[in-house]
C-alpha cells in the first residue's frame, strides 16, 4: 500500500512541509538544474528552495536544450554557483546594480560535474563561490569537506550576501523540520550511533 503524497512538496501527506515553506521575494533569480537522480531523494532541498522563492525555477535533467534562452534573461547577469580556482566570491556582486541569475546545479558533486560537462554553455559561465568555513545543518550525512552545504543552505547563504540586509533564513525552516523528522524516524539511539559526534 503506497502512502499518499503531497503534490507540491512531494513528501508523504502525513509529513507535508508546505505550511513551513515561505513565499520570499528576491532580486536575484535562482535557476536550479537538478539531476534526475535527486528528484525522489528524501531530502530534496532544491525543491524546497524553489518552492520558497518566488523568483526561482527548478528544472530536472542532464542536458538542457533551452539553456541559451534560460541564461539570457533581460536585466540579469548569469553566474554559476560552483567551485573553481577562478570563482569570484559573491561579495563582489553585493549590492549590485544588475541582479544576478544564479545558476545552481543540484546533485552529488559527481552528478553536478556531469551536468556541467554535458552542458558546455553552463561550464563556460563565470563562477561564483560562497565564503569559506560555512557549517552545514545537514546532520544526517557526513560532509565531503568543510563548507559542503546542502543546495538550500548554499542558496540561503548566497542570497544573504547578495541581498543583505534581507534575511532568507525562513527558507531553512522546512529543511530543519525535514532533518528533525528523519532523526525522529530513525530514533535517537540510531542517530547518535551513525551521525553523532
Amino acid at each position: 500500500m503506497s502512502r499518499s503524497q503531497c503534490a507540491r512538496c512531494l513528501r508523504p501527506q502525513t509529513h507535508c512541509l508546505c505550511p513551513l515553506i515561505p513565499s520570499l521575494d528576491s532580486r536575484t533569480r535562482v535557476l536550479l538544474l537538478q539531476h534526475p537522480s535527486e528528484v525522489n531523494h528524501a531530502l530534496n532541498t532544491a525543491r524546497l528552495a524553489a518552492l520558497g522563492l518566488n523568483n526561482a525555477e527548478l528544472i530536472v535533467g542532464e542536458v538542457f536544450e533551452d539553456l541559451p534562452q534560460r541564461l539570457n534573461q533581460p536585466g540579469y547577469q548569469a553566474r554559476l554557483l560552483f567551485p573553481a580556482d577562478d570563482a569570484q566570491p559573491l561579495q563582489v556582486y553585493a549590492p549590485s546594480d544588475q541582479p544576478l541569475l544564479l545558476v545552481v546545479p543540484d546533485g552529488t558533486w559527481r552528478k553536478a560535474r556531469k551536468i556541467l560537462h554535458l552542458n558546455p554553455l553552463l561550464a563556460a559561465l563565470p563562477r561564483v563561490t560562497l565564503a569559506e568555513g560555512a557549517v552545514s545543518r545537514y546532520r544526517l550525512r557526513k560532509a565531503p569537506g568543510p563548507g559542503a552545504l546542502s543546495t538550500v543552505e548554499a542558496i540561503v547563504q548566497a542570497l544573504q550576501v547578495l541581498e543583505a540586509p534581507t534575511s532568507f533564513e525562513l527558507l531553512l525552516k522546512p529543511f530543519e523540520a525535514l532533518i528533525e523528522g528523519q532523526i525522529a524516524a530513525m530514533g535517537e539511539e540510531t542517530y547518535q550511533r551513525n551521525h553523532g559526534g
